[in-house]
Formats: structure tokens, sequence, C-alpha cells
């Protein structure tokens, strides 16, 4: 089975936030392969299905962001699951320019509380993830403030445009891993 959790916080007043793109990913890929609607498993939103000749789990964390590695705990039982090759993290970075993607294998959590979570529920930096570029906020601004706010309209378009061309990205990363899918969508 294949994992692919989008980070993000629960809350309306969460939804349009730079802090949610890796929910507006799910979403986008749910709708893109037809699956059925998300629905509430544990500290989890999922939605599940045959994606590529995959089984797919889409996973949205309900744990606010710094917790979102509590999602992850029930997977880490299943017998045969690894996530060194089954998981896939969605998740805004701010180093990032906006509408920039980029596919990583492995890596560090770059700062971010929601990778900081699933790096201390896997015990290991070895799992792929999709950054999404929100940009850097502006000098007077905190990040955290930064990310918590909504794009401006311009920002809000270009990822909404990104973010339905992913699901193709998505379907690269299930059919052949990170850095097939990094060497052809990273940008």
């Amino acid at each position: 089975m294949k994992v692919i959790c989008g980070l993000g916080n629960p809350g309306a007043e969460y939804e349009a936030t730079r802090h949610n793109v890796g929910w507006w990913v799910l979403e986008a890929a749910r709708r893109s392969w037809d699956l059925p609607p998300f629905r509430r498993e544990g500290a989890a939103l999922v939605s599940a299905g045959i994606v590529a000749g995959d089984e797919l789990l889409l996973l949205a964390p309900r744990t606010y962001m710094n917790r979102s590695g509590r999602a992850l705990a029930p997977l880490l039982v299943v017998p045969g699951w690894d996530f060194r090759q089954d998981l896939l993290v969605v998740v805004d970075d701010t180093a990032l320019a906006t509408g920039r993607v980029r596919f990583r294998a492995r890596g560090s959590s770059g700062g971010h509380n929601g990778l900081r979570s699933i790096e201390a529920m896997l015990h290991s930096q070895d799992y792929a993830r999709l950054r999404i570029g929100v940009g850097a906020p502006p000098p007077d601004l905190d990040r955290a403030e930064w990310v918590l706010a909504p794009f401006g309209e311009a920002e809000a378009a270009q990822v909404r445009e990104l973010v339905a061309g992913l699901p193709a990205a998505l379907e690269l990363w299930l059919e052949e891993g990170a850095e097939a899918a990094g060497s052809r969508f990273n940008r």
C-alpha cells in the first residue's frame, strides 16, 4: 500500500492558508482519480482506492501541523508497509518561490514543524516528500504568521493552477518513485 500524506491544519480559518497546500493537493488528486470522499479515521481524514495499479491511501492528518506524525502511527504496524518506499508527504515550503515544486526521496525537515513531527514518529528522515513553494515571508513578518495567512489573489490562482496539474506527478511517484518524479516535475 502506498500512502500520500498531505499536511495542513484543521478548521475553516486555515483552509485558504499557505500551510494547507498539502491538503489542496490531496483533494485535487482525489478528484482526479475519482476516489471516494474523505472520511474520518482515527487522527486523520482518509480516502482510498487503486491508482496506477497500487492500493493507495490519501491521508490528511487532523492533528494540527505540529503533531502530524501521530496520524502515521497506525501505519507503522501494517505488515509489509515500509515508509522508505511507500510514503510521500506533501508539504508547504517557504524556501521555494510560490508555484515551484520539489520532490525529494529523503532529507531534513528544513525547520518545518509538520515534517519534524513525522521524523519523530518514524525515527527517520528517509521518506519521500513533495515540497510546494509558498514563498518567503516579507522581512517584517514572522514565518509562522506567513504560513498561517491566506495567499494573495494572484498567488492563490498560481498555486491552484499548479495543484491541478500535480496528480500526474503523484502518479509518476507511485509508478517510479521520488527521483523519477523529481527529474520530470521539479521546477
